[in-house]
């Protein structure tokens, strides 16, 4: 099992700038890649960026160059860097971890972009 808890969402101004972590635990040695998705009410669920454990990593067209993906030196923790905020940002923002058999999510941290 691999347990992920997010934290750093809030309100920002558009133009603002965020950074959401994601601490993960447990069998943290059998993720092959961790990332965010967000989601909107009555939408499913989207990717906004993943890394893998060798360190490739993958982003939504809408947040490229505004949006980075990095991790800490142990592969324990995943950091969401958003800058240039927009109003169509505002999403709650998951943590996902996958091990190649199972995917884990995190409780999900809320972000709104408003003025």
């Amino acid at each position: 099992q691999v347990q992920l808890v997010e934290s750093g969402g809030g309100l920002v101004q558009p133009g603002g700038s965020l950074r959401l972590s994601c601490a993960a635990s447990g069998r943290i040695l059998s993720i092959v890649s961790m990332g965010w998705y967000r989601q909107t009410p009555g939408n499913q669920r989207e990717l906004v960026a993943v890394m893998t454990r060798g360190g490739s990593t993958n982003y939504a067209a809408s947040v490229k160059g505004r949006f980075s993906i990095s991790r800490d030196n142990t592969n324990s923790a995943i950091f969401l860097q958003m800058n240039s905020l927009k109003p169509e940002d505002t999403a709650v923002y998951f943590c996902n971890a996958a091990n190649g058999i199972q995917v884990y999510w995190g409780q999900g941290t809320q972000v709104t972009v408003s003025s």
